[in-house]
């Protein structure tokens, strides 16, 4: 009976410092876990710091190397993401950072309204952008560019597609005109070409 008694001793003290092992391993995680935590804190913290002096290039690279670093991103992180992101014209970004912080926190954050109101900047910024790229576009397709027509100089007529003739459908049938772009050639020079593009070449009446 002492034997068993003695075995069941040391069974139950081996049972105890296991048990003690594990939960020391648990505090040494969570201690971990809190440590990491608040380095990540001092991160934003400066990077909130950095956005206040107008240091925006600064604070951008410090997110970027952060965002690398954590395995997932805390939600005041978000919020400084899309307003430096604002600060740096950088408008759709900023709206898709924004509207992560405001999915998160809804109206009630610390940083909502303020996100709210930086994200509705950035979409009116973006629609700007987009209106001077269509501009910008357009502007550059009126200028006076000359097309190159290759080593020939010489392309098929657009108005007869080469065929010399232009034909039209009717309700009467099809009517048939000889192209008066291409002198029967079914062929236009580069510099007819370009003028026809322009609205330079006139045609041929006779």
């Amino acid at each position: 009976m002492k034997w068993i008694f003695l075995i069941g001793c040391l069974f139950a003290t081996g049972l105890v410092t296991a048990q003690t092992q594990q939960e020391k391993l648990r505090e040494l995680e969570i201690q971990r876990q809190a440590d990491r935590q608040r380095a990540v804190d001092r991160q934003i913290d400066s990077i909130a710091q950095l956005i206040d002096q107008q240091e925006y290039a600064a604070a951008d690279t410090k997110i970027v190397t952060l965002l690398k670093s954590v395995r997932s991103v805390p939600s005041n992180l978000t919020f400084y993401f899309g307003k430096n992101s604002f600060h740096l014209a950088k408008y759709k970004q900023s709206i898709d950072w924004l509207n992560k912080y405001i999915q998160l926190k809804g109206t009630s954050g610390q940083f909502s309204e303020e996100a709210i109101d930086l994200k509705t900047r950035a979409e009116v910024e973006l629609l700007k952008e987009k209106q001077t790229e269509v501009r910008q576009a357009a502007e550059l397709l009126s200028k006076d560019f000359d097309i190159d027509c290759g080593p020939t100089g010489k392309v098929a007529c657009p108005v007869c597609n080469g065929s010399t003739v232009i034909i039209k459908k009717t309700y009467l049938g099809n009517t048939y005109k000889t192209c008066g772009y291409c002198n029967h050639t079914g062929a236009l020079s580069c510099e007819d070409f370009n003028k026809l593009l322009k609205g330079e070449l006139k045609p041929n009446t006779q």
